[in-house]
């Protein structure tokens, strides 16, 4: 008499049923079962010994075809910009449910660091806020594809508690920054925040130790809206402030400013938004004190123009009465021609999700989302990537 099913029992599946690399494997598994005399019966149920070494083989040949799997799969490695290090992060996730044949990494590891092994090409991506100089262009033998891949706003986050909406004018932030303003309650910063119970409280300065597109942004709008700034700091990815204390990465920064009182410091709205910063009202090109918004930061990048033959712009000092002065686009650093053709399409088809389906995550994590026309600008220029 045949035993009867149990409907809660596991049912033992044929190998044919399976995708052909992992029938393969279970039918290679059975053979050395057989072969080592731990495995009986034959035709379509075969039974496996109830054996410690029986259970160690199947254990061992499942680790080394999980192995297999893993290096099967195409694998992308980008690094750069801790800017959009919380998007990208996202989009990896989110993209390689559907997409388990593709390995992403992404290191945020500043924008200095991230041209630098894209130049040397140690990546199959990289990532700046600050994109790329003409000269850094040239130094890459495969060509580059610069493309716009979200949007944000730089604040100038602080810790003063007891201090809230506080309002800096454009004479206020400079002179912090070149370390001409010392205290808070001094008389610059007073002017702007009428009824604010400033203290005497020394300021902590605080900026990036590493090559940073953050500190190229900063440092491009108060050169701009600053003479002696220019003068004396001038602009880049890596500058030598007067005064002040670093930090690694925006992380790294945000960190100095939560145990540090006194402390203001320039990071990504994300940043602070995520960690519950404050950050101060700065006064834009018309004389509005303006609070970074998604709003606020889309009303900036709506003033950029790009040249025609280069997705590469920044609104130093915009105009418009509703701008928030410091807002960026941030860029993937693509090569023109890939020498791995799977590599090139896997890198494609990752940053074209990123750029279209990839925008609905913006807002929620702090960033702009990209405006229609700059996507639509995204996919011609990506169809020059090889």
């Amino acid at each position: 008499m045949s035993r009867p099913q149990n409907a809660d029992t596991p049912q033992r599946r044929s190998a044919d049923t399976f995708p052909p690399p992992l029938r393969h494997v279970i039918v290679t598994i059975e053979r050395l079962l057989k072969e080592k005399n731990l495995m009986t019966g034959g035709g379509s149920k075969p039974r496996m010994k109830n054996s410690k070494a029986s259970v160690l083989l199947v254990a061992t040949l499942a680790a080394n075809f999980l192995l297999w799997s893993a290096s099967a799969a195409t694998p992308l490695q980008g690094a750069g910009a801790t800017f959009p290090a919380p998007l990208y992060q996202r989009w990896i996730a989110e993209y390689t449910k559907g997409n388990p044949d593709v390995q992403i990494n992404y290191q945020g590891v500043g924008s200095g660091a991230g041209i630098k092994q894209f130049t040397q090409n140690l990546v199959s991506f990289g990532a700046s806020d600050a994109a790329m100089t003409d000269a850094e262009i040239k130094a890459v033998k495969q060509g580059v594809v610069l493309i716009p891949a979200t949007a944000g706003s730089i604040v100038l986050a602080y810790n003063l508690p007891g201090v809230e909406n506080l309002k800096l004018s454009r004479e206020a932030y400079v002179g912090i920054f070149l370390g001409k303003i010392a205290k808070w309650n001094d008389p610059a910063i007073a002017k702007a925040n009428e009824g604010a119970k400033l203290p005497a409280t020394a300021i902590t300065v605080c900026e990036r130790s590493d090559g940073s597109g953050t500190t190229f942004v900063f440092t491009k709008h108060l050169s701009a809206i600053s003479p002696a700034f220019k003068d004396q700091v001038g602009e880049g990815t890596s500058v030598t402030c007067p005064i002040g204390v670093a930090g690694k990465g925006n992380d790294g920064v945000t960190a100095l400013i939560k145990q540090t009182p006194g402390a203001i410091g320039y990071i990504e709205y994300g940043y602070a938004q995520h960690n519950k910063l404050p950050f101060a009202a700065l006064q834009n090109k018309s004389g509005e004190f303006v609070t970074a918004t998604t709003a606020s930061g889309g009303a900036t990048l709506a003033t950029t123009q790009f040249p025609a033959d280069l997705l590469r712009a920044w609104p130093s000092d915009p105009d418009g009465k509703e701008s928030y002065p410091i807002a960026t686009f941030t860029w993937l650093l693509l090569y023109k021609n890939y020498d791995n053709t799977s590599i090139g399409e896997a890198v494609k088809k990752f940053v074209n999700f990123g750029i279209t389906d990839g925008q609905k995550f913006a807002e929620d994590l702090g960033y702009i989302p990209l405006p229609k026309e700059v996507v639509d600008k995204n996919l011609e220029a990506l169809k020059t990537v090889q």
